[in-house]
């Protein structure tokens, strides 16, 4: 695990709450204090220009009632308004003006001086005073774009007519300048605060991230199975008390870690001189483990088969299968073959439950059964074939046989036709016993070929004149073989009995009005040859096992014309006893080609 920087450590979290909780009391102090503070400083600001305006009134209500000659000697209204207004100008006022009931300015105390001095002022509240005799006062923005604070009050003379109105601006730029150093003060006070609270609080945070970093340390120490340190407790508070759970767990994993490790070598030693194969998995069926002998069985190595589905290891469709299910079935035989071997596996399962009766896993037990299944199918197919193939005729024989002796002998026509049936029977169960037994030597390699050179086409059109003079009209033999010679080494008389079980079929499935081609050619220095019939064919998946001992594609038939399912089975021991193949094409309702290759020999080996 790697090592927590400053920056995302708890430490870090501490300080910036408490930072965040002291700058949320200042800001809500500090907002709080800025907006009566502002609305203070203005208050005594609009205090201080209105006792301006109201000393300004006085005066000049006194020059508006004064009487003058007309000699000059005195000064006029205006230069007597002008003085007044000269007088009383402070520093906050910037601009003083007085104006008549027309709205023009009669003295005026801002820059410009004397030049405005008869223009009308358009201002608004200017106009509200003149024509309504109304004060009033606003806060704008002047055209130097710097706050002031207007008003403007009606001028009456000691009759109480109103004579005129007095406008002043006034600066605020002064309180707020002393409104911004004020917070300019706070908020460097702050800034100090925060500092000071940021240091205790690395302090504060140290005592509380102490404990807690040597009890993270602990736990990585735990992880890498080390349980031979302690965490320090420094108190009596909660923190404290986690430290002393803390060790106490330590302690109690070492204990069950010595016996975790003690149970896992007796698990070890039992699975590893297992002959079976064991997998466990979880409840989802992944597997967890599995010893050697398993993975001798399903080609896996352990590394590869630890964390696949139980399902895909063993080759079973997960849509038909559910894992949960696999218990109940007991055991399945799993077929692993590929086209070259045949291999097959037993797997038994069994569910792992928790101390709640909940199912937590599975153990699959496998082991190989290729050759046992192999010797029991052989044997059930064996004792099936062979019960079928003699309850036949010994059933007709038993019928014709009871028949005679109920009193059919006696019949000079019945008899002989029932003694033929039950002849023919008899001939047939001891032609069957003879291909067993011939097949039985072969199986046990206990005979010999008798070899010797032939001309194949030549010995070829032997065996097809024979059957030619004995088939009926209704099948045609077509031979389409070669001129050339093409010599091989064989068993002439074995070889005789491989066609004569190919051609007797081909004869016997063949319709009537049907054919039976036969041809021969040479075909990367081995013979081929073939014989195809238009019979009724056979299904695609049936095609291979044809020359599987006992099998017949339509057995009924079969039976009827005599057959004892064991030729094409003799037919292939000789041919490969011969080092050929052979095999079978078909098409249902296209008729079957045979087709079997013969070693052709070498000029050299025909010259010796």
């Amino acid at each position: 695990m790697n090592k927590v920087g400053f920056f995302r450590s708890i430490q870090l979290k501490f300080i910036i709450v408490f930072i965040l909780l002291l700058l949320i009391s200042i800001q809500v102090i500090s907002a709080y204090f800025a907006r009566g503070l502002e609305s203070e400083l203005n208050d005594n600001f609009e205090q201080s220009i209105g006792a301006s305006v109201d000393i300004l009134k006085v005066n000049l209500t006194q020059a508006f009632s004064k009487d003058r000659s007309e000699d000059g000697e005195e000064p006029t209204l205006s230069q007597e308004v002008q003085n007044i207004i000269s007088i009383n100008d402070t520093e906050d006022i910037i601009n003083i003006q007085v104006v008549n009931m027309q709205s023009r300015i009669i003295a005026s105390s801002n820059n410009t001086g004397n030049i405005n001095i008869g223009k009308k002022l358009t201002n608004e509240i200017v106009r509200s005073a003149v024509l309504y005799g109304s004060p009033d006062e606003k806060k704008q923005y002047n055209r130097e774009r710097n706050l002031i604070y207007v008003r403007a009050v009606p001028i009456y003379d000691n009759e109480d007519t109103q004579v005129g109105a007095l406008y002043i601006e006034a600066s605020l730029e002064g309180v707020y300048s002393q409104l911004e150093n004020i917070n300019r003060i706070f908020l460097q006070g702050s800034i100090l605060a925060v500092t000071v609270s940021a240091l205790l609080g690395i302090l504060v945070a140290r005592t509380i991230t102490k404990p807690i970093k040597e009890m993270r340390k602990q736990a990585q120490t735990l992880a890498k199975e080390d349980f031979s340190q302690m965490v320090n407790v420094y108190g009596k508070d909660e923190i404290g008390q986690l430290a002393e759970s803390f060790n106490d767990l330590t302690a109690k994993l070492k204990h069950s870690r010595a016996l975790t490790e003690e149970e896992k070598r007796k698990l070890g030693s039992v699975l590893s001189n297992m002959s079976d194969g064991v997998i466990a998995t979880d409840r989802n069926g992944v597997i967890t483990l599995l010893n050697d002998a398993a993975s001798t069985l399903i080609n896996r190595s352990p590394d590869d088969a630890e964390g696949e589905f139980l399902v895909d290891v063993l080759g079973l469709d997960e849509n038909a299968v559910d894992i949960s299910e696999l218990p109940d079935s007991g055991s399945m035989i799993i077929d692993f073959s590929d086209d070259d071997t045949i291999f097959l596996i037993r797997a038994k399962f069994s569910t792992v439950s928790d101390e709640e009766n909940d199912i937590s896993g599975f153990i699959t037990v496998i082991s190989d059964v290729t050759e046992q299944e192999k010797i029991e199918q052989e044997r059930r197919e064996f004792v099936s074939n062979v019960s079928h193939e003699l309850r036949t005729p010994l059933t007709t024989m038993r019928s014709y046989i009871e028949a005679l002796t109920e009193g059919a002998w006696e019949n000079k026509e019945i008899a002989p036709r029932f003694l033929e049936v039950t002849r023919n029977e008899t001939e047939r169960m001891i032609r069957m016993v003879n291909d067993l037994l011939q097949l039985s030597r072969m199986d046990n390699k206990d005979y010999e070929l008798k070899k010797e050179q032939t001309d194949f086409v030549a010995f070829f059109h032997h065996v097809i004149d024979r059957f030619e003079m004995n088939v009926t009209e209704e099948i045609t033999l077509k031979r389409e073989l070669p001129d050339t010679e093409y010599t091989v080494w064989m068993d002439r008389d074995k070889m005789f009995q491989v066609l004569d079980n190919v051609i007797s079929n081909a004869i016997k499935y063949s319709p009537e009005g049907g054919t039976i081609r036969f041809k021969a050619m040479k075909q990367q220095g081995r013979l081929l040859v073939s014989v195809t019939d238009e019979g009724m064919g056979i299904p695609r998946e049936k095609v291979d096992k044809i020359f599987d001992r006992f099998y017949r594609a339509d057995k009924a038939r079969s039976r009827k014309l005599g057959g004892t399912g064991l030729g094409l089975a003799i037919a292939r021991e000789i041919i490969e006893a011969h080092d050929g193949t052979i095999k079978a094409k078909s098409k249902e309702g296209k008729g079957t080609t045979v087709l079997f290759t013969l070693p052709l020999m070498t000029t050299k080996r025909r010259g010796n």
